[in-house]
């Protein structure tokens, strides 16, 4: 019975959820895609081929087992499906809003591959666990016996809090320290609503909070908190801070050059109603502005779609190589196109003009041979440089880390030559004795599907190391 409800995929075409038209949805900050409806998911998973080799599985960071939870949906089997789903990841409902399922699971189906289309893994994953919440099939977190034990957690991003999920659930006495007033990191400050609205990560953090993780709210450790000072108080620490340092352009100190993370901040702060002086001032606010965002990434997409919806007078991105060689999300740069971001590819900006700043002094380049990677390097055009008018710049070129053991002051605490912290492949541990990490800070600037994965992984090596800690006290 099972088998006639699946492997419908020539049968039925992909369809993914209505999206809304762009003159609407560039208006507002909410999410762009609809909500399946009960039947069209079923229908939609139906078309799953239950491969033998479920290439969507290995090719998720979180190792999903997505075939069976596909299978539970077409079958109607929701709850099952949910049950199924959250086993393996700590927040669903966000995987399925925000990863790049083109770049992971979507992407390397097999019928993808066999020009039949993909199945729409990422919207059936995100219905399942809408509807787990609006049936209360998300359960408090009720561990089933309290532990001693104490873990400090430096960081309230996606890592952070799948660790402190984990860790909770196993009984654990759980802090999280976080530099902003609201927990989430990225999730809640990075991210525009158009992909994930916020009141989706508060109600995991409400998830959070209620079974029994204490929040420590802005917090700077170094500053606040010393790092020895959150040592001494837990038997073990988890640095999740991920990586916030936006990587710099050459003399781009005139005022209207801002980084990404702040001008995304503060439209995101605007969403929860806070008071926000640089937006009200137009110092982050594009409204009749011309913008320009330099960079190809998620972050950029974020940035350009943010100044359309703010009421740009125009918005341009910027990037060094063509469309096919972008890092981001192609579905994203799709999306900017129908709301009216022009791109500019094949693009480097070699300076600015005025102070406040006026325009970007742009080079335009060619790909020319590929590079070690398999890459085409792009190389420069002479004699075809040009001014593009710019009242504000947005730096979006991805992030470093700060130099965490001079900001904490620790001493013994290894950093690579990147300045990301030295941790142990499989478990997060780090050279100094209870101390993990995990995350952005350890991997470099990732995805959030890594975070999460990373927080799971170190949370049962940390759950290994109190126990053998226990076990040596006992004796």
């Amino acid at each position: 019975m099972a088998g006639q409800k699946m492997l419908k995929f020539t049968q039925v075409d992909r369809d993914m959820p209505e999206k809304r038209p762009p003159n609407l949805r560039k208006q507002d900050f909410g999410e762009i895609y609809a909500e399946y409806a009960r039947d069209k998911a079923a229908e939609q998973a139906s078309r799953c081929s239950q491969c033998g080799v479920p290439y969507c599985q290995t090719h998720c960071p979180l190792h999903n087992n997505i075939p069976d939870w596909l299978r539970l949906t077409a079958e109607g089997r929701l709850e099952e499906a949910y049950e199924l789903s959250q086993a393996t990841n700590t927040f669903p409902e966000i995987c399925g809003r925000i990863c790049p399922q083109d770049r992971l699971c979507e992407g390397n189906c097999v019928i993808e591959q066999s020009g039949h289309g993909t199945v729409t893994i990422g919207s059936v994953e995100k219905y399942i666990t809408d509807t787990a919440f609006e049936q209360g099939w998300v359960k408090p977190i009720r561990p089933h016996a309290e532990r001693s034990e104490s873990v400090g957690i430096i960081g309230a991003g996606p890592g952070g809090l799948a660790a402190a999920d984990l860790l909770r659930r196993q009984g654990v006495q759980v802090t999280v320290y976080d530099r902003y007033d609201r927990g989430g990191g990225l999730l809640t400050y990075g991210i525009p609503g158009f992909k994930l609205e916020k009141d989706i990560v508060m109600q995991r953090m409400a998830q959070l909070e209620e079974g029994g993780v204490q929040f420590v709210l802005n917090c700077n450790v170094g500053d606040d908190l010393s790092f020895d000072a959150i040592r001494g108080k837990h038997d073990a620490v988890l640095i999740a801070t991920g990586v916030y340092k936006t990587r710099d352009l050459p003399d781009a100190t005139a005022e209207g050059i801002v980084d990404a993370i702040d001008y995304l901040t503060a439209s995101n702060r605007k969403s929860f109603g806070d008071d926000v002086p640089e937006f009200d001032s137009g110092e982050l606010n594009a409204l009749g502005k011309r913008i320009v965002v330099i960079g190809g990434g998620d972050t950029a997409m974020d940035c350009v779609r943010t100044a359309i919806r703010q009421g740009a007078e125009s918005v341009k991105c910027l990037y060094r190589r063509d469309k096919a060689n972008m890092p981001g999300s192609q579905r994203e740069v799709q999306n900017a196109e129908e709301e009216g971001v022009e791109f500019v590819w094949l693009s480097a900006p070699n300076g600015f003009e005025g102070d406040p700043v006026t325009g970007v002094k742009v080079q335009k380049m060619r790909l020319g041979a590929p590079d070690a990677t398999g890459r085409q390097a792009p190389e420069l055009i002479e004699g075809a440089d040009y001014v593009e008018g710019a009242d504000i710049v947005i730096k979006a070129l991805g992030f470093e880390p700060e130099d965490l053991p001079k900001l904490w002051g620790v001493d013994g605490l290894e950093v690579t030559r990147w300045g990301t912290i030295k941790a142990d492949f499989g478990t997060g541990a780090t050279s100094l004795d209870g101390v993990f990490a995990a995350g952005d800070i350890v991997r470099g600037a990732s995805l959030v599907v890594w975070a999460i994965r990373d927080g799971r992984d170190c949370a049962t090596a940390m759950l290994d190391y109190l126990g053998q800690a226990a076990d040596v006290a006992a004796e």
